[in-house]
């Protein structure tokens, strides 16, 4: 019993240093749903961006991918020409994927040597995906929306919820959280990170939105909306409208 509390004990103490920096290191957490386009700040830049370098992990323990090496960016790797530096040495990364989700490191080297802190910015990206394969779903058919939080896998994503106190969930077009004990819905939650809702649409449904939040400490950080629209056919053509939210 002992040795599993030591083993607790040992997680937490890393866990916390993860989440929250260590000396020398500056950490900052954005949020973005997949499709979007975002900015990743480099808070340690120096002048012209000429001694700036930016690696990505996905996992822990994994090799980090080098993307920027003395300002210039690599071609070999397999998202280049969705990546570009900003005037202040941030990294741009262009239409998101989930898979983009992970930590990303900015450093600055002189003569070889590294200058000042270390930068380290946590990407967190909502995807939501959907069950029908068509682009038109037509009244009276059952289609499921599956929203997922992809993040650093260097620890549980049921970790990142706990500690940074994230939540997942689906609302309607009011803003009024969908449950449950909804009849029309059909809400699960196989995990802390993803979030399905199953429906059944209605010819009423024209215009009618659901949308998937994550909010952090109460406070909305992302959304995808799914936008029922109809055609003269008295279909619904299923579109994702994704906001950003600072």
């Amino acid at each position: 019993m002992a040795d599993k509390c030591h083993l607790c004990l040992l997680g937490l103490i890393f866990l916390s240093s993860l989440l929250t920096g260590s000396r020398g290191v500056n950490e900052t957490s954005v949020f973005i749903s997949s499709g979007e386009d975002v900015r990743l700040p480099c808070n340690n830049a120096l002048p012209d961006c000429k001694s700036t370098t930016w690696n990505y992990e996905r996992f822990r323990d994994s090799a980090a991918v080098e993307l920027f090496a003395g300002g210039r960016k690599k071609t070999d790797i397999e998202k280049h020409e969705r990546l570009s530096l900003g005037s202040d040495c941030s990294l741009n990364i262009n239409n998101v994927t989930k898979r983009d989700g992970g930590l990303y490191f900015c450093r600055q080297y002189v003569n070889n040597e590294q200058q000042g802190t270390e930068a380290r910015v946590f990407l967190h990206v909502l995807h939501v995906s959907s069950s029908s394969s068509q682009t038109e779903v037509s009244a009276g058919r059952t289609v499921t929306f599956s929203c997922q939080f992809n993040s650093y896998a260097g620890v549980t994503c049921d970790d990142w919820i706990r500690s940074e106190r994230i939540e997942l969930f689906w609302v309607n077009q009011g803003g009024v959280k969908l449950t449950k004990s909804d009849s029309r819905y059909q809400i699960s939650a196989p995990g802390h990170c993803i979030i399905s809702l199953k429906t059944t649409i209605l010819n009423e449904d024209h215009n009618r939105e659901w949308r998937c939040n994550v909010t952090q400490r109460n406070q909305l950080q992302t959304s995808t909306t799914y936008t029922g629209k109809s055609s003269e056919s008295v279909c619904y053509a299923g579109v994702f409208v994704v906001s950003y939210i600072d």
